[in-house]
């Protein structure tokens, strides 16, 4: 998609006389919006849905990007998909009904400690499907990593006699340290049901479907969903939730700030601060059930 880019920049620069500041602007947004594309398999503009440019809105709102940097990639967006399909490049227009988040943010839904237990208790461990589920849901809850890093893992990103995995994204790569819950479920994954699913040894995926082939997205949200179900969680979580739930409890039990901003790979420590506000939350949740004249 580097082309591409350079491509519209030089559109910009040549036809539409733009200044410096405003190519350099675009070309940053722009190359976001592709690192973010290439982590889901997608390569080429031509591929791109609007869905797909929906999904990575709604990773940045996610990630708590400033107001501001979402709008202006909206704006770069499309500005580059207009131009490509007016030179007949794309039949249609994907980036067209795009429109920029509103400026309220929702607060991150959070899943109580005792909620985050009685989900990863809803995996059946007489099953292959279910040592899958309850490793993936462990890795996620204890790493706080993305739903994209978690189905990139390969087999290889794995180190349990040390304790951590390596995630990779958009090029960087950091390490995660994992506790002995996490280990044992990978473990026992690995060493008994893994092998059920996936009959290709070419195959490196660390979390794979029924037929071996790598999980989708789709395929893990329809698993969680149906365990937070089971869970009696009423809420409308999402994979995120987890990585919410995660940074939150973190901070609760004495992490420090700069140690969590490592591990969920913000490049921002303020990204992370937004956690700590969640104190905030919790407190007053414990002064309304606790107060006798609240």
């Amino acid at each position: 998609m580097e082309r591409e880019i350079r491509e519209f920049i030089g559109y910009l620069h040549n036809t539409r006389k733009s200044s410096s500041n405003t190519e350099v602007s675009y070309q940053r947004d722009l190359r976001k919006m592709a690192a973010y594309m290439n982590v889901q398999g997608i390569k080429s503009i031509t591929e791109i849905t609007e869905a797909d440019l929906q999904g990575y809105l709604d990773y940045m709102e996610s990630e708590s990007f400033a107001f501001s940097t979402i709008s202006r990639s909206v704006a770069s967006i499309r500005a580059m998909f207009q131009f490509f399909y007016k030179e007949g490049r794309i039949e249609t227009n994907p980036a067209e009904r795009l429109k920029s988040p509103r400026v309220e943010k929702r607060t991150p839904e959070i899943l109580s400690v005792e909620e985050v237990d009685r989900l990863l208790a809803q995996p059946k461990l007489d099953t292959p499907k279910g040592l899958r589920d309850r490793a993936m849901l462990e890795l996620l809850y204890a790493t706080g990593m993305r739903v994209s890093e978690l189905l990139h893992l390969q087999t290889t990103d794995v180190n349990l006699p040390l304790g951590y995995v390596i995630c990779n994204e958009n090029g960087k790569e950091r390490i995660i340290p994992i506790g002995s819950l996490s280990q044992m479920a990978l473990r026992e994954y690995l060493g008994r049901a893994r092998g059920v699913f996936v009959k290709d040894e070419k195959e490196t995926a660390l979390f794979t479907n029924c037929s071996g082939k790598p999980m989708s997205r789709q395929g893990f949200w329809k698993v969680l969903k149906g365990y937070a179900d089971g869970a009696g969680i009423k809420r409308d979580i999402t994979p995120h939730t987890l990585r919410h739930s995660f940074a939150v409890h973190m901070l609760q039990n004495g992490a420090d700030v700069r140690s969590v901003q490592e591990m969920l790979g913000h490049s921002d420590i303020s990204t992370t601060q937004v956690y700590l506000s969640m104190d905030t939350v919790k407190m007053r949740d414990v002064y309304m059930k606790a107060h006798p004249r609240h």
